[in-house]
């Protein structure tokens, strides 16, 4: 198990297991790498456990990829792993990134600051349906803390000039479609109005 907290910051999500797939092993995968069949170039995969897999095979189906493990060899097996996420220790990631490349696990937990510098959320994921990347922020309460309600903004330049990762935080300007009015009373539903 990986209780040493310096090694769980070291890790990086790389995947997340699905249903198992055919009689043999294999399992569907959410793969997070830029192209999702790198996921097999990476060497062992490891889970929050510390148990380690090693891909075997590696193929696209639609949306996620189908993999198999070099340890896992039946159905029954393979059920057990769905909902795992796969993690690698970050120096095995290139360090050499563009200017405009970075890891999404960098972005999660920074604060989000409107434009005037107020800070508005914090990023809770980065995640992308299949129409590209978005934003999703849980944003500031009152009292101060994090509303478990968040909401998403797509991930353009337009809407995040600003990315900050050593004061770790992003600026957005949300689209005309989402103001910081909009956000806030979002609970607060007026009332119906007679017509």
């Amino acid at each position: 198990m990986l209780a040493d907290s310096k090694t769980k910051d070291n890790l990086v999500l790389m995947g997340r297991i699905g249903a198992a797939h055919g009689i043999k092993g294999s399992v569907r995968v959410k793969s997070f790498t830029a192209n999702p069949l790198d996921l097999g170039y990476y060497g062992f995969l490891q889970d929050k456990e510390g148990n380690s897999y090693s891909v075997k095979n590696i193929r696209p189906q639609k949306t996620m990829t189908i993999v198999r493990f070099n340890e896992i060899s039946s159905r029954e097996q393979a059920e057990t792993l769905n909902g795992i996420e796969l993690f690698i220790e970050r120096d095995k990631l290139p360090a050499n990134l563009d200017s405009e490349e970075f890891y999404i696990e960098d972005l999660v937990g920074c604060d989000v600051l409107n434009q005037k510098d107020k800070l508005v959320g914090t990023i809770i994921d980065v995640p992308n349906f299949g129409a590209g990347d978005l934003v999703e922020i849980a944003p500031l309460k009152d009292d101060g803390g994090f509303d478990e309600k968040t909401y998403y903004i797509a991930f353009t330049k337009k809407n995040v000039p600003t990315i900050d990762f050593e004061k770790h935080f992003i600026k957005i300007t949300p689209p005309v479609e989402i103001s910081e009015n909009d956000i806030k009373i979002d609970n607060e539903q007026e009332p119906d109005k007679p017509i």
